[in-house]
């Protein structure tokens, strides 16, 4: 069974950049699709972005475009997001997912497996 372990979270300043990870143990991300979340408080989670791993294909939330990036590096198994030009509603826990590589990628019930989450704030 695969564990995903999140990373690279914490406090930020209105404009800065954050690049969260997220590696896998016990498998392997090749026949997967894997996608960020986030959930602030007293909202629903929503989609962030994905990367299918096979292909390279990408996915945003049009919040997101343009100032987030999604990447996967083979080498190492794990999953990076990088974010730039943060903006206070940006402050949330993000969740890492993987899932089938042929489900809807901003759909929850596509990702069979969660990490624990990492909290990401953005001060103004």
């Amino acid at each position: 069974q695969v564990l995903l372990v999140e990373s690279g979270g914490g406090l930020v300043q209105a404009g800065g950049s954050l690049r969260l990870s997220c590696a896998a143990s016990g498998g392997t991300f090749s026949r997967y699709r894997v996608a960020w979340f986030r959930q602030a408080p007293g909202k629903e989670r929503e989609f962030v972005a994905a990367v299918t791993w096979a292909s390279g294909n990408t996915y945003y939330t049009d919040s997101v475009k343009g100032r987030f990036t999604i990447s996967r590096d083979n080498a190492k198994n794990t999953v990076h997001l990088q974010m730039t030009s943060l903006k206070p509603e940006d402050t949330a826990d993000y969740y890492c997912a993987a899932g089938s590589s042929y489900g809807l990628a901003y759909r929850k019930s596509t990702y069979g497996y969660w990490g624990q989450g990492t909290q990401v704030t953005v001060s103004s």
